[in-house]
């Protein structure tokens, strides 16, 4: 069974947001693909698109507050190699109300860190114009915005393909072009500029600078993408290092829910048999399951 009919099970009619159970790249994708996304972002900054910053040291995975967030997370947050953070936002609409709640999450990473925060909001080609700035009156939010809808998709796309077929080697500003190329302005639809871009991306020699832009590609458009639109992506991601992981981390989660849920009825050794996970995994689920079950039971 192929990648596109092994996850096409459980997709709701009409493309919208994806509840498969064969796989959840909502809930994986960062922790997939961080290696190669702060990898790549470690060679390069977002100056071609106007914005000044440090260079990246790494990804951050920062927690906040459920009962203060309702579960939202940012998109993503890297720690600059000058001490201070950097909060990426992709959005495909301009709500001031995402203006409220990315400020809120900067004032969490700052009481965080203690240290200073720079947003950069990048709105896809359909956003013609978004406010800069948030003024709340003892404040003011200046984040730095990035209309892609001021660079020339077709352009770009021609000079990449044009450098790659040529063997020439891509610069930092070509990597980071390849991988945004679907929220520029272009011709075609954003399926197909992220089809287009992991074809390029697969033709790059250097192995670990292709998996950096295809994982790079699928984590920041995934919001933007429906669920027939994504499966068919990881179809065409078939037989690739970034699909073997998407696949392994897919069937990795579905064998610890099966874990979970055998905990009060079999022993350790059985459930690791049963679901091909280590003992050492099952006893790692079992202790956080009963620290998990006594909590809830105290406070009961």
């Amino acid at each position: 069974m192929n990648n596109i009919s092994k996850l096409e099970k459980g997709i709701k009619k009409g493309g919208k947001r994806r509840k498969s159970e064969e796989i959840d790249i909502s809930l994986h994708k960062k922790d997939i693909i961080s290696k190669y996304t702060s990898g790549l972002f470690r060679d390069a900054t977002l100056a071609f698109y106007g914005v000044k910053a440090a260079k990246i040291k790494e990804a951050v995975n920062v927690e906040f507050p459920r009962v203060q967030i309702s579960m939202k997370k940012t998109d993503f947050i890297f720690l600059l190699e000058d001490g201070t953070y950097q909060h990426l936002e992709f959005e495909t609409s301009y709500k001031k109300s995402n203006m409220k709640r990315f400020f809120d999450y900067d004032l969490q990473i700052y009481n965080k860190y203690d240290k200073k925060v720079q947003t950069v909001i990048i709105y896809s080609s359909e956003v013609k114009k978004a406010a800069k700035t948030l003024d709340i009156g003892v404040a003011k939010y200046t984040p730095d915005v990035v209309m892609m809808c001021d660079y020339d998709g077709n352009a770009i796309f021609a000079e990449l393909e044009r450098k790659l077929k040529s063997k020439e080697k891509l610069t930092d500003a070509d990597m980071l072009n390849l991988i945004f190329l679907p929220l520029l302005r272009c011709d075609v639809s954003k399926y197909e500029l992220t089809e287009k871009s992991i074809e390029l991306a697969k033709t790059i020699e250097d192995e670990n600078k292709q998996n950096a832009c295809i994982a790079s590609t699928v984590a920041f458009m995934e919001k933007h993408l429906t669920d027939i639109e994504i499966n068919k992506i990881l179809g065409v991601l078939e037989m690739t290092k970034v699909a073997n992981l998407l696949m392994q981390e897919g069937e990795n989660k579905k064998a610890i829910e099966i874990a979970v849920s055998l905990l009060d009825v079999l022993n350790v050794e059985i459930i690791a048999e049963k679901t091909k996970l280590t003992v050492e995994k099952v006893k790692e689920l079992q202790e956080e399951y009963l620290k998990t079950k006594n909590k809830v039971e105290k406070d009961d």
